[in-house]
């Protein structure tokens, strides 16, 4: 993408995962749901293990910067901490997610290499920097570039190669950053999404399983600019332009659904919570019947 338009249309990330790809991560949830905790339904899990309460990540910040540029200062680190904790906990319009985050740790590290293609260096910076386990989130900012705003892993990914696992995004798309209209901090928002297990409300277009969540509609494409409301496949359903995980500008972002909060929860019992034996849920304790079961067409 030439620069010209990175800052009026949404710069793709490296989460535009093939159909193939998509299908493996669902099914590897489902199947790690099922030999953990004996059901991959993600509501009964919800119901049964009280996922529903409040999950707090511990968030290690590093700055990674060139000299003065990109040298971002605590408080804008502490913003788009409050930013983070007010998109998932709904009062930005959407549900609340139940979790929320917590600065545990702010580095700073002048690297003008790093800082000006992170992608390229990602595995000697994240070597350098990475602290925590599993269950810590790791967010790097450098000068990402035109092409993207941020990348991130997924949590199926953490057990092949753990050092790389973390969130990298361009430090003008902080809040009050001058990334035109991806100034708000959403883009960490919507990269953690991944990170916490979350894909594209777009994903596979009008093609199941989509994203796997039973209430983002499917779309077609990614949302650009701010539509008020569009409706691109043949299922029920608008399409999400508002929700986190679209391509949207910042100002039209403001909701997760039900569903994905159920979804991070599942993930993060499966991959980032702290104990990993065989855990079996009582059919006593589960929630209603009939609640759709991970990757499960919509």
């Amino acid at each position: 993408m030439h620069r010209s338009n990175a800052r009026t249309v949404r710069p793709r990330d490296r989460a535009d995962l093939g159909r193939d790809q998509v299908v493996g991560m669902l099914a590897d949830l489902r199947r790690t749901l099922l030999d953990r905790f004996g059901t991959s339904d993600e509501g009964r899990l919800d119901a049964s293990r009280r996922m529903a309460r409040r999950l707090v990540v511990p968030v290690r910040f590093h700055v990674v910067h060139s000299g003065r540029s990109g040298r971002l200062s605590k408080k804008a680190v502490r913003r788009q901490i409050s930013t983070l904790n007010a998109a998932y906990g709904g009062r930005k319009g959407g549900v609340d997610t139940r979790v929320r985050f917590r600065l545990a740790g702010l580095d700073r590290t002048d690297n003008a290499a790093w800082f000006h293609a992170p992608e390229r260096h990602e595995r000697a910076m994240k070597k350098h920097l990475r602290k925590g386990g599993r269950g810590t989130l790791n967010v790097y900012t450098a000068a990402a570039g035109s092409d993207v705003l941020g990348f991130s892993t997924f949590p199926q990914w953490y057990a092949e190669d753990p050092r790389m696992d973390g969130v990298v995004i361009d430090y003008r798309s902080l809040p009050g950053g001058s990334y035109g209209p991806f100034g708000r901090g959403y883009t960490a928002v919507h990269e953690i999404g991944h990170w916490l297990g979350l894909l594209h409300t777009f994903e596979g277009g009008c093609v199941p399983p989509g994203d796997g969540v039973a209430d983002t509609p499917y779309e077609a494409e990614p949302a650009q600019g701010c539509p008020d409301s569009r409706d691109t496949c043949p299922q029920r359903g608008d399409d999400p332009v508002h929700n986190f995980m679209d391509y949207a500008h910042d100002s039209c972002m403001h909701s997760f659904t039900a569903g994905q909060g159920r979804r991070i929860r599942a993930s993060w019992a499966a991959y980032r919570s702290r104990g990993h034996g065989r855990h079996r849920v009582d059919p006593g304790t589960a929630g209603p019947t009939g609640a759709r079961t991970v990757g499960a067409a919509r």
